[in-house]
């Protein structure tokens, strides 16, 4: 299991059988490991879900993004899944909640 520190300063953590729910369902994901964690800890935006989750996004190439959707509960978090995504467009609808100054 791994811990990192999310942009309001809350642990949020990736485990094992976190992973491997992640990669089973989407084989891609699986050498995105370390970039999920990156996203997480330094993302490009961040966008408010449906149901109180938070969605991490940053640009891994032109034109194709990370997504981590993740949960803060009473100071701690955790995820919730990973998915690669080329619609960006798709992700802007959303209420952003805080982004990167470039």
């Amino acid at each position: 299991m791994d811990v990192v520190k999310s942009k309001n300063d809350v642990p949020i953590r990736l485990t094992k059988e976190r992973w491997f729910h992640i990669t089973e369902g989407q084989p891609e994901m699986a050498g995105y490991y370390f970039e999920v964690l990156e996203t997480l800890e330094e993302p490009d935006v961040i966008y408010e879900g449906k149901t109180g989750e938070y969605i991490a996004v940053k640009d891994i190439e032109n034109g194709k993004y990370i997504a981590v959707i993740y949960r803060e509960v009473d100071g701690d978090g955790f995820v919730i899944t990973a998915f690669l995504t080329k619609r960006k467009k798709q992700l802007e609808r959303r209420h952003e909640i805080w982004k990167h100054l470039r």
